[in-house]
């Protein structure tokens, strides 16, 4: 130790702090200083070069200097029409690639004329209820040009399916496709609560999806293992990390199960994390986070393609950090955990509109948040030099704590068999659950500032303009749908559904069985409840 770092430790021994200790969102201590002594003796070697072994430092050479990360702004609301308006729209305003957002009757498996459905066709996402609606979402876009992203995962199988049907009725084979499905199940029964079957039938369809993109679809991503959902259910930023990875291990596992080699499959494997709102932890997370994936991937699961080490991921800004008060200080919010998620090395982005707590967003709040991206990436020089916190004391330190917080959990869910076993008996479940009770106790105690809400708070706010989705969208929607069924080939869908219950009644790969569907014009709560037949249904114990 230095005596300059010797007079520094020194001095913070012996100056106040405020009354709380420093700590990030997650709880994690923050000390005054950090110096050499807070890396290990091989932090070089740990921390490495970007595009090389471990890739702590960005999974390639050049980083952004040789190219920016893809802006892909989420987007969905109303029937396809409506949304494939909004793409075009964002498209001409500089977008570089599609994400869909999906109606909740769609993410949980229903047609739009279902019961539950009633009130929520095309309300916070777009309706999609057969193949010909994936058509026209993506009218006058050219399929094999343009990378598309779907967040969808337990019909993910059957909307990857109308998919590769619209890019066949485009003339674009499924081999020319590009882009990522959710696909994460793991993460809906951990946090976000969209499910059609039960676990182990759920675990089997993310299986068949991989295998059939590994063998059919050199350019997709069949699942993009999601820790976004588990940050927004109120986990750590470790929690986070640690479930996600678990999560990506497992379907790793499973895939090695079925009898495919690593490097056939691992390279199609991609992430997606939230970026929140504590600036330096998120760097850390997505540092570790890379480190953690090379290692396990090359030593525990035997990959020799560097392809198969390379955690790639999508950042999206931290929809929970959005507040309804003064809504316009969500630009400040999604500017900071943009900045957080391109200084971190994410491969592709969404900023969230202004208005998110209130609606969907308009199109000047989208604008906005794109205009968000483009000016970080065109005017603040953050994109010019590699990995520029690449050997900071703090974020090393910060680094190697959040890497152990994550193989700490890892124990612990291999003590209880596993990731899926861990999820039937609802650990992580729980352990989001407090972590949420605990920020929400500190908030209410005034023990964490969230600006607008229990601090620097303004009277008689002025209400902002929000998006206000036609009711007459419904209407058009069910009549879509009413129109295919009236059209199709009623004899034909019934062989075809048939079909697939019986493949699912065995061990063969459903996704052949489920573009038969599709090509039949099956809807989609149709071939839901066809392997709902088979599979069961899914019902939660609750943990709290």
């Amino acid at each position: 130790m230095t005596d300059a770092e010797r007079w520094y430790r020194e001095l913070y021994a012996r100056t106040p702090e405020r009354d709380a200790p420093f700590t990030t969102i997650s709880g994690e201590p923050v000390e005054p200083l950090y110096t050499a002594d807070d890396l290990p003796g091989d932090a070089a070697e740990r921390i490495g070069f970007p595009g090389e072994h471990p890739y702590t430092r960005g999974v390639y050479p050049s980083m952004y200097r040789g190219r920016l990360w893809t802006m892909r702004q989420f987007a969905g609301y109303g029937t396809a029409e409506e949304t494939n308006a909004r793409f075009r729209y964002l498209l001409g305003h500089g977008q570089t690639g599609l994400s869909t957002a999906f109606d909740m009757p769609s993410l949980m498996g229903y047609d739009s004329d279902h019961a539950r459905s009633e009130g929520e066709v095309g309300r916070e996402g777009v309706a999609i209820d057969t193949s010909d609606d994936m058509d026209t979402l993506f009218g006058g876009i050219p399929m094999g040009e343009v990378s598309t992203s779907m967040t969808i995962n337990a019909p993910a199988a059957i909307m990857l399916a109308f998919y590769v049907v619209a890019g066949e009725r485009q003339g674009v084979p499924a081999e020319r496709l590009a882009g990522t499905i959710q696909t994460d199940i793991l993460k809906e029964y951990i946090a976000q609560k969209e499910w059609c079957f039960p676990i182990d039938p759920a675990m089997r369809l993310v299986t068949d999806m991989i295998e059939y993109c590994a063998r059919r679809m050199p350019r997709w991503h069949p699942v993009s293992i999601s820790g976004y959902h588990i940050r927004e259910a109120g986990s750590t930023a470790q929690q986070e990390l640690a479930f996600t990875l678990k999560d990506g291990f497992t379907y790793v596992e499973r895939a090695l199960e079925r009898g495919l080699d690593v490097d056939d499959f691992a390279p199609r494997l991609s992430f997606f994390f939230n970026a929140h709102i504590d600036f330096f932890e998120e760097i850390a997370k997505y540092r570790a986070a890379r480190r953690i994936w090379a290692r396990e991937l090359r030593e525990t699961y035997g990959a020799r393609d560097p392809r198969s080490m390379l955690m790639r991921c999508h950042a999206q800004t931290a929809g929970v950090s959005l507040t309804a008060q003064q809504p316009l200080v969500n630009i400040v919010r999604t500017t900071v955990e943009a900045m957080a998620a391109v200084l971190g090395g994410a491969q592709s982005l969404h900023t969230n509109s202004y208005d998110e707590a209130l609606a969907l967003p308009t199109e000047e709040a989208v604008r906005v948040a794109l205009r968000t991206q483009q000016v970080i990436a065109e005017e603040t020089g953050v994109a010019n030099t590699i990995d520029p916190f690449g050997g900071s004391y703090a974020l090393e330190a910060m680094t190697d704590r959040m890497e152990e917080a994550a193989y700490e959990y890892f124990s612990r869910i291999d003590e209880l068999g596993g990731m899926v076993e861990a999820v039937k008996l609802s650990y992580p479940q729980r352990e989001i659950a407090e972590a949420a009770f605990r920020y929400q106790q500190e908030v209410d105690r005034g023990e964490r500032i969230v600006v607008g809400v229990n601090g620097y708070r303004v009277d008689d706010e002025e209400p902002i303009h929000t998006l206000r989705i036609d009711p007459a969208l419904t209407r058009k929607q069910l009549d879509r749908l009413q129109g295919v069924r009236a059209r199709r080939d009623g004899p034909g869908v019934e062989a075809a559904l048939a079909e697939l219950r019986r493949a699912a009644a065995g061990d063969d790969n459903l996704m052949e069985p489920l573009l038969t569907c599709a090509r039949a014009h099956a809807s989609e709560g149709e071939i839901v409840a066809a392997l709902q037949e088979v599979f069961g249904t899914y019902t939660e114990t609750p943990v709290f």
